[in-house]
Order: C-alpha cells, then sequence, then structure tokens
C-alpha cells in the first residue's frame, strides 16, 4: 500500500511525524507537506504564482504551498499511484464545522475530488497536559486500520479526531458519529492592530451523537465526509 503523508502543522511538525511512524507500519510513504504552519488555512489552492519545492530527502518534499496544493503536486509529480492520503496529526482538534476551514481536512478532501482515498487525523488538547505519543500512535493506527477495510466509495473520505486523555483514564473507543454543525462561539477582543478572535473553543455546543460531543467525552470521534 502506498501512503501519502501531509498536514498544516508544516512538515516538521511532531504530529506528522508520529503519523508517519503509524502510515509506515502499514505501506509505504512519502511525505509533500508545507514547510511552514498552515493552520486553517481550508482548501486554498495556489494557481496564480509559483510553488517552490524544497526536497528533504528521497521520499520526503516540502512545499511553499497549501495542504491540498500538497496533495495537487504529489499526484502530478512525486506519488501519482499513492492509494491513501493520511493527512495530520493536526495538533488540535478538527471538529464539527472545523472541517471547513481546516488545511488538515482540506488536503483529504482534495484528495477524494481526485478519487482518492483519505484520512484528517487530529488531536483535541488539553491545556496543560502532556502529548504520550506512543498511545496517540496506537489510537492511530487503530482508527486507521478500521478505515483501510472500509469498501472505496468514490467521494468519501474520512475525519478522526482522537481525545486527550491522561495516562489513568480507560482507553478510548473508536465511534462514528455525524457532524456537530453549530457554529463556534463568536467573541473578539479589542487589540491596537484590530480584532483577535478569543472565542472559548472548549465551551462549543456539543449535541449528544455529535463529533464534538464524543470526543470531548474521551472517545475516538470518526466521521464520514462526502465531497461536495
Amino acid at each position: 500500500m502506498r501512503i501519502l503523508l501531509t498536514n498544516d502543522d508544516g512538515i516538521d511538525a511532531p504530529g506528522l511525524a508520529a503519523l508517519a511512524r503509524v502510515a509506515e507500519s502499514l505501506g509505504d510513504t512519502v511525505w509533500v507537506a508545507p514547510h511552514t504552519h498552515l493552520s486553517g488555512c481550508g482548501h486554498r489552492v495556489t494557481t496564480d504564482g509559483p510553488i517552490r519545492l524544497m526536497q528533504r530527502d528521497a521520499l520526503r518534499w516540502a512545499i511553499d504551498g497549501t495542504p491540498a496544493d500538497c496533495v495537487r503536486v504529489a499526484l502530478a509529480r512525486f506519488a501519482p499511484e499513492f492509494d491513501w492520503v493520511f493527512s495530520g496529526l493536526n495538533a488540535g482538534g478538527n471538529l464539527g464545522v472545523d472541517v471547513y476551514h481546516s488545511g488538515t481536512v482540506a488536503a483529504t478532501r482534495e484528495a477524494a475530488l481526485h478519487g482518492k482515498r483519505a484520512i484528517a487525523f487530529s488531536q483535541y488538547r488539553k491545556r496543560g497536559l502532556e502529548i504520550d505519543w506512543p498511545r496517540i500512535e496506537r489510537w492511530m493506527r487503530q482508527a486507521a486500520l478500521e478505515l483501510l477495510a472500509e469498501p472505496h466509495v468514490p467521494g468519501v473520505f474520512w475525519n478522526v479526531n482522537l481525545p486527550h486523555l491522561t495516562s489513568n483514564e480507560p482507553e478510548p473507543r473508536i465511534v462514528r458519529c455525524r457532524l456537530e454543525s453549530a457554529p463556534l462561539p463568536l467573541s473578539f477582543r479589542d487589540h491596537d492592530e484590530g480584532l483577535h478572535y478569543d472565542g472559548n473553543y472548549h465551551c462549543r455546543a456539543r449535541v449528544p451523537g455529535s463529533d464534538v460531543a464524543i470526543c470531548f467525552a474521551g472517545d475516538i470521534a470518526v466521521t464520514r465526509l462526502v465531497v461536495g
């Protein structure tokens, strides 16, 4: 199996390295990721200027472009025959309406537009709680194996959100759920330069059965998304 790896936190992000360790246990990998942090860039693509390529080694490229650009460049130049796109692991949740502005999810949506199978991986994070990377990698692998077994349906891609648990909390379940449709809290603070968004992500709506509710409750939220 051939897996394209990308993200929106940049090629040097620890979350991408963790996802790579999972992917390398499942197949052959190629990395094409932004050279810098581009969180929240959505499904923006570069069509009116150059995209600079920076080769890190035989199977890793950093590009001066967005996550969606990464998938497009990979298809055209580096990995046209890949089977899956794994995007992430995003440093923060991509739950509910986050999927519309998430670069992590945009990469998988772009892959689905081209008929490829794809999974976006993100982790909801609690301030002050350390990341247990081996545990996170185990959860990602469990979710990946479950979704790799799904039949290929053109236009379908997957959004996986991991919880942030303490070491004494029980292992999470993998729960299939729907996307939360409620908007993010709207709050801005005044600043000399203008307004700064300061909505409390942790206080967002969590309707029972939604991906927000499932992940905030400590389970792995898996949502089926469709292009269009």
